[in-house]
């Protein structure tokens, strides 16, 4: 009965995607983007006699928490062929074109059908799913060719399915995987309670992609002639939302300070009613000029792909998202050292919660928030210097995650 209303639910979720294409960008990509996914499979993977890595990840973060397995794979196997699937449009529309990868797609709807065919055409010599990704088709046609499977970067709450008592249709999926790479401790018991033995604790593969990211930095002239000397508050991934709570008190602070806002979303009438908000100098980085910029108290950056290395000009930093659907990522900026700020729902983010409790971050419901918490460290260096440390520290302390996936790999490979 479990799998009926599985098979049921999932098919009902791709009719409904297609009912409402017409009117609905994301899910008009999502239908487009499936619609000739096994013809570019059968160009793609037909004479290939390569073997096959295949990875699969939901979206954009999940990705990210991906690639430095992919990339540490692709070192290690460099004439293995790499298969990059998605489920969301938003992560396909943004790495399509990803050069590590030999073909990237999309994930075919989870039916039986389709899960067959897909293995059946890419042949894949091992796969990984990242993080939350859970297809109960896909993974057991994976389980039945003997094909290695592991699940990178998970974590696992008490309150999730698979521990419930009505959950064995769940929990019997979780046995598809030959290997369950999990984030903490907690998972890790959590899964040896239900049965599920073949599990490590390896950390968050994030840790390893933010080292990543601190040492490829960039440097960004035009930031640091913006900065010019003076302290920094990178307000990054930012939504009104955020912007709202910590323009009024940023308009009022009359100590040298420069702020880097990069906004999550760049639109044209957005940015305008931040640059109306603002009572100091602001301007965009598209339209500012080294010779000048050093006298803007604000500089709005107007592109993407820049704000990882932006912060290392940071002495501060505010991670947006937190008064929305959920934080975005404080790690990229915490790996650079600096005292962190967000908004109040971070409480599914463990970093946060870790730097909360180690006295390097804070949560900030409203301007009173920030300010009580910013203008202490400003006046302390003393106190930022320690944080910054912290912070900087936590990340660098845990990374190691990919080595350990990568170890498992190349044991099961030359076991075969």
């Amino acid at each position: 009965m479990a799998l009926l209303l599985y098979t049921l639910s999932v098919r009902l979720y791709g009719l409904l995607l297609r009912l409402v294409s017409p009117f609905h960008p994301k899910a008009r990509q999502w239908t487009r983007g499936r619609q000739s996914l096994f013809d570019g499979l059968e160009s793609a993977f037909s004479g290939n006699a390569a073997p096959v890595a295949w990875f699969h990840c939901a979206s954009l973060g999940e990705f990210e928490q991906g690639r430095p397995v992919i990339e540490s794979y692709r070192k290690r196997y460099p004439n293995h062929h790499i298969l990059l699937t998605f489920f969301s449009p938003s992560g396909y529309a943004v790495r399509k074109n990803y050069p590590v990868a030999d073909h990237v797609t999309y994930l075919p709807l989870d039916t039986a059908r389709h899960a067959d065919r897909f293995v059946a055409l890419v042949k894949p010599r091992i796969a990984f799913f990242v993080k939350y990704e859970f297809w109960y088709y896909h993974l057991r046609a994976l389980h039945r060719q003997r094909i290695p499977v592991l699940s990178v970067s998970a974590i696992f709450r008490p309150e999730q399915l698979f521990f419930r008592p009505y959950g064995g249709f769940y929990r019997r999926l979780l046995t598809f995987f030959d290997h369950l790479f999990v984030q903490n401790e907690a998972s890790r018991q959590l899964l040896i309670r239900i049965g599920i033995a073949p599990v490590t604790v390896a950390g968050d593969t994030r840790f390893d992609r933010v080292r990543q990211v601190y040492e490829a930095r960039k440097a960004v002239p035009l930031a640091e002639r913006f900065k010019d000397g003076r302290k920094l508050l990178v307000i990054g991934s930012s939504w009104p939302a955020d912007t709202a709570v910590l323009v009024p008190f940023l308009n009022r602070f009359e100590s040298p300070l420069k702020i880097i806002i990069a906004p999550h979303e760049i639109h044209g009438h957005d940015l305008d009613a931040l640059q109306k908000s603002l009572t100091g100098q602001s301007v965009r980085y598209s339209q500012a000029e080294e010779a000048t910029v050093a006298g803007a108290d604000v500089l709005i950056i107007d592109n993407v792909g820049m704000l990882a290395s932006l912060y290392q000009y940071g002495e501060f930093a505010y991670v947006g998202g937190g008064f929305g659907k959920g934080l975005h990522n404080i790690l990229e900026a915490a790996t650079f050292g600096m005292p962190l700020f967000f908004g109040p729902n971070h409480q599914r983010f463990q970093e946060a919660t870790d730097l909360i409790e180690a006295g390097a971050a804070r949560p900030i419901q409203q301007t009173a928030d920030f300010e009580n918490a910013f203008v202490p460290l400003y006046t302390n260096d003393a106190e930022r210097f320690r944080q910054a440390e912290l912070t900087r520290r936590y990340v660098a302390e845990r990374t190691g995650a990919t080595a350990a996936v990568m170890r498992w790999v190349e044991g099961r490979m030359e076991s075969q």
